[in-house]
């Protein structure tokens, strides 16, 4: 594999030490209290905003029973008849959220792993986070034959005692972003050999289920699975904006960012909690959602132009990647695909693209 892979994208010259009003920045407030926007960042906001309006209004008009735009928003407004309401509230409008906050946190969390690991191929997907979560709920589903509920709390405790394993033997002489991927590819493949293990000694049904699951699927989607998931992101999103501010500077060196304040291990920590957290919730709603960890922070980041994670616009970015994938998948053949055989499809190309770019510079 090119060595061009195993590094981030270019970063834009617009920095985080770059002067407030500097080129390329905003700066709103009066002379004792601003707020310094980075012009393109607020830009592709909107637009991604934009974006994630239409493809959240498509999703609730379209299906086997469409509805008009006016009468969804009548709907939403509480006067829609009981038929437009069990559509709306009871169908769609869970299945919309759900794909847009798992969308969003996997995002995230993949956006935190490349900055804190320096690599386009340090996502949860990749290194093995979602493959213990996967593990943690096969488990329950096939082992212990648990309940929904139980199922989620499986794919939790798996992602983070996956995530502790890692980090333990990854560790020894400080945390390197390039040792903790080859550990974490070398423990998601076993993982992955002992999921399959799992499904070939399942009943038929039971692998069935499994496998549906395995592939991250919406097609369920249901309110008792939206909750949990909103209240994970509420409480970790805060975490994740912080840890990316000084995951910036650490993305110029620990020596030059100690000198700014930044305390490199505990960033780092809280960085993994976080991201851990928001991967495994995310898993637990509707299985592992493949590639969206993977490529839409990196989309983000090269949209905006700036260096670091670029929380805000990864989370829309993600969110309309998987709500735009669920539309095609419901939508592509008679009966609804999983998101993640959409999504799948979309990361591959993505990926083909990025070596196809590593080994085009490593020829040039």
């Amino acid at each position: 594999m090119s060595a061009d892979l195993l590094r981030p994208p270019p970063a834009s010259p617009a920095g985080p030490t770059r002067p407030a009003g500097g080129r390329g920045y905003l700066v709103v407030g009066g002379s004792r209290a601003n707020l310094r926007v980075h012009r393109r960042s607020a830009i592709v906001g909107v637009l991604l905003l934009v974006a994630l309006v239409v493809t959240a209004a498509v999703s609730m008009i379209t299906g086997d029973f469409p509805i008009t735009l006016d009468r969804v928003l009548a709907t939403l407004a509480g006067n829609g008849d009981s038929g437009e309401d069990f559509i709306v509230w009871s169908l769609r409008m869970p299945r919309l959220l759900l794909a847009v906050l798992i969308g969003a946190a996997l995002a995230v969390a993949g956006g935190l792993f490349q900055s804190l690991t320096r690599n386009p191929l340090g996502s949860p997907d990749v290194i093995g986070f979602q493959a213990g979560s996967a593990t943690g709920a096969l488990l329950v589903i096939l082992v212990w034959h648990g309940s929904s509920g139980q199922v989620s709390l499986g794919a939790i405790v798996g992602g983070l005692v996956t995530a502790a394993l890692i980090y333990l033997l990854a560790m020894k002489g400080g945390l390197h972003g390039f040792r903790l991927i080859l550990v974490g590819i070398g423990m998601a493949a076993m993982l992955t050999a002992a999921n399959d293990y799992l499904i070939t000694r399942a009943k038929l049904i039971e692998a069935q289920d499994a496998a549906v699951w395995l592939t991250g699927s919406l097609n369920a989607a249901a309110w008792d699975q939206v909750l949990p998931l909103v209240l994970v992101v509420v409480a970790l999103f805060p975490f994740a904006l912080w840890a990316a501010r000084d995951l910036r500077m650490l993305e110029l060196g620990d020596d030059l960012a100690g000198t700014l304040g930044v305390a490199g291990p505990r960033t780092r920590t809280v960085t993994m909690v976080v991201a851990v957290g928001l991967a495994a919730a995310a898993t637990a709603a509707a299985g592992p959602v493949v590639f969206v960890a993977l490529a839409a922070p990196q989309i983000a980041r090269r949209l905006v132009g700036v260096p670091g994670p670029s929380v805000l616009p990864a989370a829309l970015t993600g969110a309309v990647l998987v709500a735009a994938s669920d539309i095609v998948a419901q939508r592509i053949v008679s009966e609804p695909l999983p998101v993640g055989v959409v999504t799948g499809v979309v990361g591959g190309i993505y990926l083909a693209w990025l070596l196809g770019r590593a080994w085009q510079r490593g020829t040039a």
